[in-house]
């Protein structure tokens, strides 16, 4: 488990008031869209890369999946868990980076939401490769026409919203597509600020890396959390979602 990035900081602190938020009150319908895009039977491999509290992954348990689970915030894995047991399913958590993580099996899927571990970068990652070097290790763990159900987030939005005041105080990078920022979290010390880095992409640039990946595209839609739908990505939409297989 790499210690040094901030996201796993970050997500350490906040796991405990996550289900809080408002985009989390959806969860219900997205379970819904999952199981009609992947269109697998019961008892089938899914793999859950960044599956956080576990809000997707014991969803799709209860659907009858085999689920396992993968994150860096062993917090978030904490509430998982209490998630996990409250419903009487049984999910395989795995406390780990998707680039560390060795599966025992290959997946009949894989899904990867609201960034779990795509577009948060830690300070020594490559904002050029490493969502792409994360993309094939999921394809790695997936059998051959395995579907891939991924968020990204939409730098068109970002883009719209920021100024030349803010690219030049490096708060948004036009070169990298990255936006910085600090955030107070919770920590066993007490309060502390962290700098966080979140890379974005244009739909093309996603879709680019996806193929890089070795992926097949079946879908662009928007995907904006708590209102995914089938629909052509709008500028605004919070997340791009992107259907492929293996």
């Amino acid at each position: 488990m790499d210690k040094s990035n901030e996201w796993q900081t970050f997500f350490d602190g906040y796991a405990h008031k996550y289900m809080e938020e408002v985009f989390t009150k959806n969860t219900a319908n997205e379970i819904l869209f999952l199981q009609e895009e992947l269109g697998l039977s019961k008892g089938s491999t899914i793999l859950e890369v960044g599956c956080g509290t576990g809000r997707h992954s014991v969803g799709l348990a209860k659907l009858g999946y085999e689920i396992s689970g993968v994150d860096i915030s062993a917090a978030m894995l904490a509430e998982a868990r209490k998630g996990a047991e409250k419903a009487g399913v049984t999910i395989e958590f795995v406390h780990a980076s998707i680039m560390d993580f060795v599966p025992q099996k290959t997946y009949d899927a894989a899904i990867c939401l609201c960034e779990g571990a795509l577009c948060l970068l830690g300070s020594g990652d490559d904002p050029y490769t490493r969502d792409e070097q994360v993309l094939k290790k999921v394809r790695e763990a997936l059998k051959p026409g395995g579907k891939f159900i991924v968020n990204a987030l939409n730098a068109c939005r970002l883009i719209r919203s920021y100024n030349d005041e803010q690219v030049s105080s490096g708060e948004f990078d036009l070169v990298t597509s990255t936006q910085h920022s600090d955030e107070e979290v919770d920590t066993p010390s007490g309060k502390q600020m962290i700098s966080v880095i979140e890379r974005v992409y244009t739909p093309s640039e996603f879709v680019g890396v996806m193929l890089r990946a070795g992926f097949v595209i079946d879908q662009v839609w928007g995907g904006t959390a708590g209102a995914w739908n089938r629909k052509t990505i709008s500028l605004d939409e919070y997340e791009i979602m992107v259907v492929a297989h293996k």
